[in-house]
């Protein structure tokens, strides 16, 4: 049940080492891949390569989805990351911010994607192996083939289909590929899916042996996953890209909507959700926190909340990656101490829009809640008995931290807010974040700071732990690629889309969730305290609202970045302003500013990433996205 992507670092330096002949094989080397399928031993180290390429979703430095859009900012003296770059509208022709298609390094997918092909193509001639575990393994490589094509078509659309070995003798026209069209290149991609869910286990059989190891629990959510995005404004009757097309004359993204698409991915979500619940995931609940000492209804279920993420072999995780989350929380955790040395950097800062995105304590929209103080929510107010838990007693924070939803507080940290565990179990003294400045949490140095007054708690492990001048101590977890409520979300956008008007099933889904977050169901919250009540009872103000839990629910995991872009909306949040606190100011009032970071600019061509210039001078048939 725990598919998790578990790359042991004893295993990473045989691969680099034993096997590194093979790792970056070319396909007219038989020597070498003879001897990669000599063995079973060897064969397993070089799908132990093939995995070690899945790019890590927990590096703050290769996944700009962490910080390639209005989620999360950095200070300024970050502007050379991937992801900031991308954010703050950096891209370029020339070399591509988060290229994945150029050079021979392991940043090109089509590298691992040969990897793929060439162990598909002879693991069946590995002598001394069960027929059933080869069968297996290469269901497996086709599965990290099909995800890794996946990668590449949410970059750049449609893409350079890979399916097979092309030795260096073939003709140039073999060589020089054109690429699919959108419908061939999704389509491929599910066709992989299929083929790899049907010989993949439904559980793991030797679970402390094999973690890491796709199922078909897995391989079904990443499905539902990839058949979203197709179904999806940005690929599903884009009209933007109407004259788009190949040197043949094909139309590359479809010319016309196709409802059907949702009706399909709807399907591929519950079957996900199926399997799922027969290999074991659930979600995972209140219950399942585990605490030792006496704590309050409400810690337990903020804790509960906080470790859906960082709970280590989370029920909830349907495929995770744990290659490394130190940098991670070394970034996301605030100071909470007056120190000496620096143990953390504190600079992976959710901005002001992702704080009042968050739902009310009534599970509405802040600007939707007749009962919330929305005019007022950048003024102060001191906190009394009944925020206990939230914000130091007597302490003065903006009236946008009071009278949040669970998951603001398990989520989001800020000044003067409470910070449960780091050591201690006794949520009656708890820590409390200090960050105006000359405060312990406020400025070290000018890359390590929350440049917003925000800090992702979500990301922080409950177990780990800073001192005063000490280094983080961190507990290591498994970063979520994909969780059991990401696909029940999935499964009620899904059915939004597909039908008249949301009906009960499109509730029951997007309510299991929000229970779980402890708020009522979408329809009596929206009844009961919103200036729109009728808002769920439309396929448009469903959307809406499914749109936003989504990324309340998925926020900080990378998902956001992708959710809109597919949904069309980068263009709409990547083009206001990127706001926060005033963070280096002393007294309260004026901490409590607002200040503009960034301006951002998004231009339609960014949705989709452009062609390296040097791919498209080796290869003629490659033809450039629309912009660049």
């Amino acid at each position: 049940m725990k598919n998790i992507i578990y790359i042991i670092l004893i295993v990473i330096g045989s691969l680099f080492t034993s096997c590194k002949d093979y790792l970056d094989v070319v396909p007219d080397n038989v020597a070498t891949i003879d001897h990669a399928f000599s063995s079973r031993h060897n064969a397993q180290k070089f799908l132990f390569s093939i995995y070690s390429a899945i790019p890590v979703p927990s590096d703050t430095y290769s996944n700009f989805a962490l910080n390639g859009g209005d989620e999360i900012w950095y200070p300024s003296s970050e502007v050379n990351r991937t992801g900031v770059r991308i954010a703050q509208g950096h891209q370029n022709v020339s070399n591509p911010s988060g290229d994945k298609m150029s050079g021979s390094s392991k940043g090109n997918l089509y590298v691992a994607i040969t990897n793929c092909n060439i162990f598909i193509d002879n693991i069946d001639g590995v002598k001394e192996m069960d027929e059933y575990q080869k069968v297996q393994w290469k269901a497996e490589a086709i599965f990290i083939k099909a995800y890794l094509h996946f990668y590449l078509a949410r970059m750049y659309g449609p893409i350079v289909i890979s399916d097979e070995v092309v030795p260096v003798s073939e003709s140039s026209d073999k060589v020089h590929a054109q690429r699919s069209t959108v419908e061939e290149t999704f389509t491929y991609i599910v066709g992989l899916l299929d083929k790899a869910i049907e010989d993949l286990p439904l559980t793991l059989q030797y679970e402390a042996e094999d973690l890491g190891r796709v199922t078909k629990p897995v391989a079904a959510a990443i499905k539902a996953e990839v058949l979203m995005t197709y179904a999806s404004p940005l690929f599903n009757g884009n009209s933007i890209y109407s004259g788009f097309k190949n040197k043949d004359g094909e139309n590359m993204f479809p010319v016309s909507y196709d409802n059907t698409k949702w009706e399909i991915a709807a399907t591929a979500a519950k079957e996900a959700i199926d399997l799922s619940t027969q290999a074991g995931f659930r979600l995972f609940q209140k219950e399942d926190y585990k605490n030792r000492y006496p704590q309050s209804d409400f810690t337990i279920l903020k804790c509960a909340l906080r470790s859906r993420v960082t709970e280590e072999w989370n029920t909830e995780v349907i495929w995770g990656h744990t290659a490394d989350t130190w940098r991670l929380e070394y970034e996301s955790m605030p100071r909470l101490y007056p120190y000496v040395t620096n143990p953390v950097a504190s600079r992976h800062a959710p901005t002001l829009r992702i704080a009042e995105m968050y739902y009310s304590k009534n599970g509405v929209p802040i600007d939707e809640d007749v009962q919330y103080d929305y005019a007022n929510r950048y003024r102060l107010k001191t906190s009394v008995a009944e925020d206990q838990f939230k914000v130091e007693l007597g302490e003065e924070t903006a009236v946008l931290n009071y009278n949040r939803e669970t998951r603001f507080y398990a989520d989001l940290a800020f000044d003067r807010g409470d910070w449960f565990a780091n050591g201690s179990e006794y949520d009656t003294s708890p820590w409390y974040i200090h960050n105006r400045k000359g405060e312990y949490s406020s400025v070290f140095e000018v890359s390590q700071y929350s440049v917003t007054g925000y800090w992702p708690k979500k990301l922080i492990n409950l177990k780990s732990t800073v001192g005063n001048g000490q280094s983080l101590s961190r507990s290591r977890y498994a970063f979520p690629i994909i969780r059991l409520a990401d696909i029940y979300l999935y499964y009620a956008e899904a059915l939004n889309e597909s039908k008249g008007n949301p009906d009960a099933e499109v509730y029951e889904y997007i309510d299991k969730v929000r229970e779980r977050a402890g708020l009522e169901p979408v329809v009596d919250s929206w009844r009961a305290h919103s200036s729109n009540p009728s808002k769920p009872s439309t396929k448009e103000g469903m959307r809406n609202i499914i749109q936003q839990e989504r990324m309340i629910e998925m926020s900080f995991e990378g998902k956001r970045f992708w959710d809109l872009r597919r949904w069309k909306l980068s263009r709409k949040y990547m083009t206001k302003p990127i706001k926060g606190w005033s963070v280096l100011e002393k007294e309260v009032n004026k901490y409590y500013t607002i200040t503009t970071l960034f301006s951002p600019t998004f231009e339609e061509k960014d949705y989709l990433w452009p062609i390296p210039e040097s791919e498209i001078l080796k290869n003629p048939n490659l033809i450039q996205n629309p912009g660049w």
